[in-house]
């Protein structure tokens, strides 16, 4: 088995990333979107034919999603050489980053991976958490915030930091989450 992956966030506002896929390519379309919406300067290769070294100059992170290897090896030299971030969709051998599942409401983030070794699980626990985290999620975790940042301006001071930690404790405390699988068939025997 595959080792498990270091799950991390990347703060990408400002930074130089590039996308190569097809301009219809659903994959590099979605990875564009979620760049931007990270505050990332997002720049699209469409032909990767089209691609010279040079446009992978102070580039910080290369998202590439043709199922070419040729491609991906040529991409890993660079990022050797280069010093930037590469994830090669559906290669991870030639990538340093593999992309995760994300369940989203408002600032809130759950990434889940399975290392590329269930993908469909990943997919099921992502609809599942997406579904749990709704419109009601979202505005508890707005309130929270406001909670958070008037306690903050109440007790700026460094030595009331307990007093902040036990406030948000309180704020959250009755906040719930239950978790539960189904299996199918063929694992349920293989299990007995």
């Amino acid at each position: 088995m595959r080792k498990a992956f270091f799950p991390v966030s990347l703060n990408l506002d400002g930074r130089r990333c590039v996308v190569i896929g097809a301009a219809d390519d659903r994959e590099a379309i979605e990875k564009t979107a979620a760049l931007e919406e990270s505050g990332a300067q997002v720049e699209r290769v469409y032909d990767p034919q089209t691609l010279r070294d040079e446009n992978l100059d102070d580039v910080f992170f290369v998202i590439s999603t043709p199922q070419d290897a040729t491609l991906s090896a040529r991409l890993r030299a660079l990022a050797d050489r280069r010093r930037f971030l590469l994830c090669c969709i559906d290669q991870p051998k030639f990538g340093f980053v593999a992309m995760v599942a994300i369940a989203k409401a408002g600032p809130v983030r759950i990434a889940i991976s399975t290392a590329g070794l269930a993908p469909r699980v990943g997919k099921a626990l992502k609809n599942a958490l997406q579904r749990a985290m709704d419109a009601k999620f979202a505005r508890f975790i707005a309130l929270l915030a406001q909670r958070r940042a008037a306690v903050q301006a109440a007790h700026p001071e460094p030595e009331s930091s307990s007093l902040r930690r036990d406030a948000m404790i309180e704020a959250a405390r009755g906040f719930r989450a239950e978790v539960s699988f189904s299996y199918p068939p063929w694992f349920d025997d293989a299990e007995r």
